[in-house]
């Protein structure tokens, strides 16, 4: 019975020893000696998942020394990368690779380190699948009034972006109806729905194609659908985590129907439809911009002109600017700011629409 408590004593001794053995360890400049698995490093600072405190995160100047068994996934400044068991010693990092043995540089070059699981997910991120890597948000505002003025207002809005590391997938849609029933009979003073997609592929890090359909009714300019399809070339002249800022210039081919107006004073409105077909080439030329402001607030901006390449006395142009500042992780408030102009609008249509809009949004992930 004394033997069999021996065996069992010592094999638990064992066990214990053997997962030290093949556990990450880490030392820092105090002595201290931690031992885990390595998850991650930017470079500033390493992630170490320990079975008694989760994830430790740890100052990557703070580390003496790195000693993993598993395969680790680094990267050193000039974009070279290696994969192997990593050890540290004077200054120096040493990935033992399969291939071309052992790679060393200096410590301070590390600028990414990532276990199995982490590049996975990494790699799969770069190359989802369609229905994977969506994120964008939805507004959405709403406003009644009732007294001296009689009016209800309703104004939605959804953006989704499908990113990978070499192009990009845009949908977005809105619509803003606003009615008045006072005086008799209720009237419309707002009517306006837009849609649309873009594709975009990147040539290099600055450069890149777009492809793009948009759609877009408007009943206070009598617009029963306008169709805008074209592509071009883009340059990113600022690309960064806070800020953002492409130019834009290509050809579109546009295809707009408007009414001849209303025809019969009801309500709501009869109007004349297809009283004026119009075809054509244009220019498209525009730029976008991106900017976060502190931790809570993005702005966005982006302006279109789109000249008319047969008549080029008419010409279109879009502006927008907007605003979203977090609420929650999920929620934010969202100001917008829209002008629409038309150079040559259908007779009793003004050439401008000046659109402003506050609400909710909600963002999403997926």
């Amino acid at each position: 019975m004394l033997r069999r408590l021996e065996l069992f004593l010592t094999l638990i001794a064992l066990l214990a020893l053997s997962s030290a053995v093949f556990a990450d360890q880490v030392t820092l400049k105090n002595g201290d000696r931690l031992t885990g698995t390595v998850v991650k490093s930017d470079g500033k600072t390493l992630v170490l998942h320990t079975d008694a405190a989760g994830d430790v995160t740890i100052q990557f100047a703070a580390i003496t020394e790195i000693k993993t068994d598993a395969e680790l996934h680094v990267s050193l400044k000039g974009g070279k990368t290696a994969v192997g068991p990593v050890s540290t010693a004077d200054g120096k990092i040493e990935i033992s690779t399969k291939t071309t043995g052992t790679v060393e540089a200096p410590k301070d070059d590390v600028t990414l380190i990532r276990n199995d699981a982490e590049q996975a997910a990494y790699d799969k991120s770069l190359h989802p699948g369609l229905a994977h890597g969506w994120n964008g948000g939805a507004n959405i505002g709403f406003s009644i009034a009732r007294g001296n003025s009689e009016t209800e207002n309703l104004a939605l809005a959804f953006n989704a972006v499908h990113p990978t590391l070499n192009d990009k997938i845009t949908v977005y849609a809105t619509s803003l109806y606003t009615k008045s029933d006072e005086p008799p009979p209720p009237t419309v003073s707002a009517n306006l729905e837009t849609g649309g997609l873009r594709y975009d592929r990147n040539l290099s890090p600055r450069t890149f194609v777009f492809a793009a359909a948009d759609f877009q009714a408007n009943a206070l300019q009598y617009l029963d659908l306008r169709q805008v399809y074209g592509g071009g070339f883009g340059y990113h002249a600022i690309k960064s985590d806070a800020t953002t800022l492409d130019f834009l210039a290509g050809v579109n081919f546009t295809h707009e129907t408007y009414s001849n107006g209303m025809l019969v004073q009801t309500a709501p409105p009869i109007f004349v439809s297809y009283g004026v077909t119009n075809k054509f080439l244009a220019l498209t030329l525009g730029e976008e911009l991106m900017h976060k402001v502190g931790k809570s607030t993005v702005i966005t901006q982006s302006f279109y002109m789109y000249p008319d390449l047969q008549d080029t006395s008419d010409y279109r142009g879009t502006f927008n600017l907007g605003t979203v500042t977090k609420i929650s992780k999920s929620f934010g408030w969202q100001n917008q700011f829209s002008d629409i102009y038309v150079s040559d609008p259908p007779e009793g249509a003004k050439q401008n629409d000046l659109v402003i809009t506050t609400g909710l949004n909600y963002t999403f992930t997926h």
